[in-house]
C-alpha cells in the first residue's frame, strides 16, 4: 500500500505513513513530541492540532471544548489519515524541554563530596595494569590462567571471570602488549569481571554513568572512575511521555502487541541522547565507558530491561522482579562499550522502587540514631520512615495533578510554566512568575501548590476547596464546565488562551495532597509515632526542590513542623547511583536497603481511606494537627 505524508508545521518536518494513522504516531515517527497524558485514549485533550490542508477522519472528539471545535482543532491521537495532509501545532500542546533538576553546581564534582556519605572510594570498576611472565615450554599455562593469577596478586577478588567476546582477543593482546596489559575490571558482588583487555600500559581512565530514570525525566552523569569526578551532567524528559503521563498509562499500553517495545525503545533513546552529549562534551569515546548503575521506579526499571509490568498494576501488584542481575550494555542498546555491565537498583515493591532505594542510601537514614522522614513526590508519591533500627515505605497513588495531569491548564516544569503567584487580597489582582520569565502557557506542579495557598489565604476558595462565587472580580465567572477563576487573561499569555483553575482543577489537587499527608499518617500510625517525634523531613526530587515548605504545610501536604526540620535534598536517585558507582561497599549496601525496608501496603485495611478522606481539607478536618495554620487564621482574624 502506498504511503501517504503528513507535513507538521511550524517545524516543517514530515512523516511518510501508512493510511489508517494516527496524526499522533505520525508526529513521533517526524520527531515532533506532542502532549499525551493519556496515552493516547483521547480522554486528556492535550494533543490538539489544526488540519491546515487535506482531510483526517476523527474517531472521537473527546472532551475537546467548543471553543476548540469552533476554531477547527482535533485531537492527534483520536485523528487518522488516508491522504497527504499539512497539520499545524499549536505551542501548547507542544511538549518542550522539561525544567531538570541537576543540582545547583555545574562544575566538577570532587570525589569526597560524592562519597559524603561516608563511604570509602572504590569504585565498581578500575583499570589495572599487569606484567605478566612470558611463558615457555616448561612455563607453559594457558594465557588466560596466567593473566587471573596475576590479577588476583593485585586485587582482592575471588571468582574472575571473562566473556567469551573479550577472551577472543586476549592472545593478540597479550603479545602486542609484550606481555603488559591493561585490564578493565568490574567488581559487583564478589566477583571480577574482565570487561576489557588494552595492550601495553594505557594512561586512559574508565569511566561509567550515573542514570536516574524518572517517570516524568531522565538524567545522565558522566564519572571520572580514576579520580571519582563528575565530568558532565545531562537531563532531559522521558521520550515515554508520549505514551502517557503516569505509570498506569504506560503499564496499559505495555500490554498492547508492541507496546513494550515502544515505551524500552523510547527510554533507551532517551538514554542514548544524554550520553551522546555528555560524550561529546566531555571528548570520551563510547568504547571507555565500562560501567552503569541506574536508579528508577519499579515501572521504570522494568521497561529499561524490557520486562513486562503487566501485573504491578493489577491486585496483588506484583512485580516481575524486584532484583535484577546485572546486563550488558549491548543486550539493552546503550551506546557505550558493548561489554559494559548495567546495574539497577533492587525495588522493594511495585510502587516503591530503586529510586527510593537509592535516596534512602545517599541520605545515610539507615545509619542515623533520629528518626528521618524521607519524601519523593512525582506522579507518585513515595515515603520512607525511619532509622537505623527500622524502616518503614508506602506509596500513595497521588496521581499526576502535581506534574499537571488533571489540571486544565497544568503542565510540567517547562518553560512558560507559571510556578509562582501573587494575589491582592482586596483586589484579587494576579501576579505570576514563570519558568524562563517568558508568557505564561500553563501552570505546573510548585506554581499549583502556591495557588491553592493564596486562593485560601486570600478569601478565593474556602476550606473544602470551593469558589467563593461573591467575591468582586472579573476573574471569578462560569465557564464552559462551572465556576473558574482566571490566573492570567489570554491576551498576555503564549498560548492565547485565559489561564484559569477550576473547581475541578482544585478537587483534583485536594485529593493529590489528601493521598500524601494521608500516608504520612497512615506510617506514623502503623509504627505509633506522633508527627512531632520526627526529627528530620527530607524532600527529594525536581518537583520537591521548588515547593514552598510554608505552602504546602498551609495546604496540608506536609505535616505541621518547624520549617527547619525540613530540607531539600534535590536529585537524591541519581545522587545514590553515583554514590554506588564510586564505592563499592555502596553498592552493596544498596542491595541490603532493598531487603531491609518494611512496605506497607496501604490498599490493606481501612486506615489510609478514613486518613485521606479527613486529608480533603484545607489543611485538614482535624485543625489541631495544624497549630500554626489555625494561628495564621487568628491573626487574620479569621
Amino acid at each position: 500500500m502506498e504511503k501517504v505524508s503528513v507535513l507538521f508545521f511550524p517545524d516543517n518536518l514530515i512523516a511518510h505513513v501508512e493510511p489508517g494513522t494516527s496524526l499522533l504516531r505520525a508526529a513521533t515517527l517526524a520527531g515532533v513530541e506532542l502532549k499525551s497524558n493519556c496515552g493516547g485514549d483521547g480522554t486528556c485533550g492535550r494533543c490538539l492540532v489544526k488540519v491546515k490542508d487535506g482531510r483526517v477522519n476523527v474517531k472521537s472528539t473527546g472532551s475537546i471544548s467548543q471553543r476548540a471545535k469552533q476554531a477547527g482543532l482535533v485531537l492527534a491521537c483520536q485523528s487518522t489519515v488516508n491522504d497527504n495532509v499539512v497539520i499545524d501545532i499549536p505551542k501548547d500542546s507542544r511538549l518542550d524541554e522539561h525544567q531538570v533538576l541537576l543540582e545547583e553546581k555545574d562544575i566538577l564534582m570532587e570525589r569526597d563530596e560524592d562519597l559524603a556519605a561516608g563511604y570509602d572510594f572504590k569504585p565498581l570498576c578500575r583499570k589495572v595494569k599487569l606484567t605478566l611472565s612470558e611463558p615457555s615450554l616448561t612455563e607453559n599455562v594457558s594465557d588466560l590462567n596466567r593473566l587471573q593469577a596475576a590479577l588476583r596478586n593485585e586485587m582482592e577478588c575471588g571468582d574472575i571471570h571473562i566473556g567469551l567476546h573479550t577472551l577472543r582477543g586476549l592472545a593478540d593482546t597479550l603479545r602486542t602488549g609484550d606481555w603488559r596489559v591493561t585490564v578493565t575490571v568490574t567488581q559487583l558482588n564478589g566477583c571480577a569481571d574482565i570487561v576489557h583487555l588494552e595492550p601495553g600500559h594505557a594512561e586512559k581512565p574508565s569511566y561509567g554513568l550515573a542514570i536516574d530514570i524518572g517517570t516524568t525525566t531522565v538524567v545522565v552523569y558522566l564519572l571520572d572512575l580514576e579520580s571519582g569526578m563528575t565530568l558532565g551532567k545531562k537531563g532531559t524528559y522521558n521520550k515515554q511521555a508520549r505514551y502517557g503521563d503516569d505509570v498506569i498509562t504506560r503499564m496499559i499500553h505495555a500490554s498492547d502487541d508492541s507496546g513494550l517495545n515502544d515505551l524500552h525503545l523510547a527510554v533507551v533513546n532517551t538514554i542514548n541522547q544524554l550520553i551522546d552529549e555528555l560524550l561529546s562534551q566531555s571528548h570520551v569515546s563510547e568504547d571507555d565507558v565500562h560501567i552503569a548503575v541506574v536508579a528508577g521506579n519499579t515501572t521504570m526499571t522494568h521497561l529499561f530491561l524490557g520486562l513486562t509490568p503487566k501485573y504491578i498494576r493489577l491486585e496483588p501488584y506484583i512485580p516481575l522482579a524486584s532484583v535484577t542481575p546485572p546486563v550488558k550494555a549491548e543486550e539493552l542498546g546503550l551506546k557505550i562499550n558493548p561489554s559494559a555491565y548495567v546495574a539497577c537498583f533492587p525495588s522493594v515493591a511495585s510502587y516503591v522502587g530503586g529510586d527510593i532505594v537509592s535516596g534512602t542510601l545517599i541520605t545515610n537514614m539507615a545509619k542515623a540514631e533520629e528518626i528521618v522522614l524521607f519524601i519523593d513526590i512525582g506522579t507518585n508519591g513515595e515515603m520512607v520512615l525511619g532509622n537505623q533500627d527500622w524502616l518503614v515505605s508506602v506509596s500513595c497513588s497521588a496521581g499526576p495533578a502535581f506534574e499537571g495531569g488533571g489540571i486544565t491548564f497544568g503542565m510540567r516544569a517547562m518553560k512558560g510554566a507559571i510556578e509562582y503567584v501573587r494575589i491582592d487580597s482586596e483586589t484579587f489582582e494576579v501576579e505570576v512568575s514563570t519558568i524562563g520569565k517568558s508568557r505564561a502557557m500553563g501552570i505546573c506542579g510548585s506554581g499549583l501548590i502556591d495557588c491553592l495557598a493564596k486562593f485560601r489565604d486570600v478569601g478565593i476558595i474556602d476550606r473544602a476547596g470551593k469558589l467563593q462565587t461573591d467575591i468582586n472580580t472579573p476573574r471569578m465567572r462560569e465557564g464552559d464546565d462551572g465556576w473558574e477563576f482566571v490566573l492570567v487573561w489570554g491576551d498576555v499569555t503564549e498560548c492565547g488562551k485565559d489561564i484559569i483553575i477550576t473547581e475541578n482543577d482544585i478537587k483534583n489537587l485536594l485529593r493529590a495532597k489528601g493521598a500524601v499527608y494521608a500516608g504520612i499518617r497512615s506510617m506514623l500510625k502503623a509504627v505509633q509515632l506522633e508527627e512531632e517525634m520526627i526529627d528530620k523531613v527530607l524532600i527529594a526530587g525536581g518537583f520537591g526542590n521548588y515547593i514552598n515548605i510554608r505552602d504546602a504545610i498551609t495546604i496540608g501536604l506536609f505535616p505541621d513542623l518547624p520549617p527547619e526540620k525540613y530540607v531539600f535534598i534535590g536529585n537524591s536517585s541519581v545522587k545514590g547511583a553515583r554514590l554506588a558507582l564510586l564505592s563499592q561497599d555502596a553498592y552493596r549496601e544498596a542491595q541490603e536497603l532493598g531487603k531491609k525496608m518494611t512496605y506497607l501496603e496501604l490498599s490493606v485495611g481501612n486506615d489510609f481511606m478514613d486518613e485521606f478522606v479527613s486529608a480533603l481539607f484545607l489543611p485538614h478536618t482535624d485543625m489541631s494537627l495544624f497549630p500554626s495554620v489555625v494561628a495564621n487564621n487568628d491573626q487574620k482574624g479569621e
